[in-house]
């Protein structure tokens, strides 16, 4: 009769301290979906259309060596617009620390994107910095920058999305 009191008491136990508190998650919120047109509205990630990237590469320019590749892949959507989703994968530096309970990160990605004009490859080198600001409740994109244009911002109080990015070229 102890052991069945004892072990009635233990799973009790177990089962309020598995218990969950909402507030104590933390709410992420980091995807971009990056689309890159030109200013007459040209999907330019679409290989097939004459004057688009026909390859990419893309780099972490924090990463640990020259070349720090960093997947973005390229993804469609029903209606045939390309883009890239960027999920993670390039290194997060501490941009300030206004608090132990409120800090800003940035990450900094150099885009290789080739076309053909002519018989001759062209490559463009583009910079995007992603800026993500953490507080014991959320970790969030807070701005995103192309060619040190500001393409993007999210307030601290935004919901949660997929964070959808044009940029025109």
């Amino acid at each position: 009769m102890k052991n069945s009191v004892f072990r009635l008491l233990f799973v009790l136990f177990a089962f309020v301290s598995c218990g969950s508190d909402d507030d104590s998650l933390q709410r992420i919120d980091q995807v971009l979906n990056i689309y890159i047109k030109n200013s007459a509205g040209q999907d330019l990630l679409n290989a097939k259309k004459t004057g688009s990237y026909s390859s990419y590469a893309v780099n972490d320019v924090f990463g640990v060596a020259d070349v720090s590749p960093v997947s973005v892949p390229l993804k469609v959507t029903t209606d045939s617009l390309y883009y890239f989703e960027y999920l993670r994968g390039a290194k997060r530096r501490t941009l300030d620390s206004i608090s132990p309970d409120n800090r800003t990160y940035h990450s900094k990605l150099a885009f290789a994107l080739r076309r053909t004009e002519n018989n001759v490859v062209i490559t463009t080198i583009d910079s995007m910095e992603i800026k993500y600001r953490w507080t014991p409740s959320v970790f969030q994109v807070s701005e995103v920058r192309y060619n040190n244009q500001t393409v993007f911002t999210k307030a601290a109080d935004a919901p949660n999305a997929i964070n959808t990015i044009t940029i025109i070229k």
